[in-house]
């Protein structure tokens, strides 16, 4: 039996306990001022609290108008997300289908080549544009998540479709499909995992993104809701146990999906990279 199979490979074990301690110590501090007192806080910052104060997060709910901001992020979140797998998946197939014509081949280095643009640059024409077409509302916030996740969902679709036998659609044409019914009755499915992948991190752009909707959202009353955290930002002081119990509120939906959903990102990046 090889010995070294069962020795502990310490560099990577004590990589892998500085990875776990970045992300567990910053949430036990927001989890224990989340709980604590504004005196228990000033007393101490990294100690548990004597009793949990669960006004603070009945509290942080009334002051942001929580539920009024979740709906408004679920409705972006989850109409981006649907409208981003349609159309950006169909995008793709026909730019990997076609790719050996020009005018598809320079289509796709035109859509990859917008990830090098940072949003800062684009952001006042933008903003302006989408006040002039009355876009500044939830709405217009969805068409840009759509249209700016075009550049990185074409590149890892386009990547996937090429990977699939063309003798599939061939096969389907032959009994009889349309182009339109072999994308969806036969591509769409196995597209799969790269779907779930998508997916996913287009829900977590979504759900947490902060400038886009700081930019674009004019109306208090369609704010989301990583906006409204920042009514706990005062000129002088910050009610760090309140924030703190909103942020948590406002992070757990996306760690559940995550939790539920994490499996299909290792294996929608996992075929991604062997079959791209």
């Amino acid at each position: 039996m090889n010995t070294d199979t069962k020795r502990p490979n310490w560099p990577v074990t004590l990589l892998l306990i500085l990875g776990a301690l970045t992300i567990l110590f910053p949430l036990y501090l927001a989890v224990v001022t989340a709980l604590k007192t504004p005196q228990e806080l000033a007393a101490s910052l990294f100690a548990l609290p004597t009793s949990f104060r669960w006004e603070n997060f009945t509290e942080a709910i009334r002051l942001t108008n929580f539920f009024t901001a979740f709906r408004t992020s679920a409705l972006v979140t989850v109409t981006t997300v649907v409208l981003t797998l349609i159309t950006n998946s169909l995008v793709a197939y026909a730019i990997a289908r076609n790719q050996h014509k020009r005018f598809f081949r320079y289509l796709y280095y035109y859509f990859i080549s917008a990830l090098f643009i940072p949003f800062p640059i684009i952001m006042l024409p933008v903003v302006k544009q989408t006040s002039a077409w009355g876009m500044d509302n939830p709405y217009g916030l969805i068409f840009l998540y759509v249209v700016y996740g075009l550049a990185f969902n074409i590149f890892v679709y386009v990547g996937y479709i090429k990977s699939i036998p063309r003798e599939v659609e061939e096969a389907a044409l032959i009994d009889g499909a349309t182009t339109w019914q072999t994308f969806w009755k036969i591509i769409f499915p196995l597209l799969a995992p790269m779907n779930a992948t998508v997916g996913i991190l287009t829900c977590l752009w979504a759900w947490n993104d902060f400038l886009l909707p700081l930019v674009i959202i004019s109306d208090p009353e369609f704010a989301t809701l990583p906006l409204v955290q920042y009514i706990f930002q005062g000129q002088f002081s910050t009610n760090y146990n309140l924030a703190f119990a909103s942020y948590l509120m406002t992070l757990a939906p996306m760690v559940v999906v995550y939790l539920l959903a994490q499996r299909w990102i290792i294996s929608g990046v996992t075929q991604g990279a062997v079959k791209g």
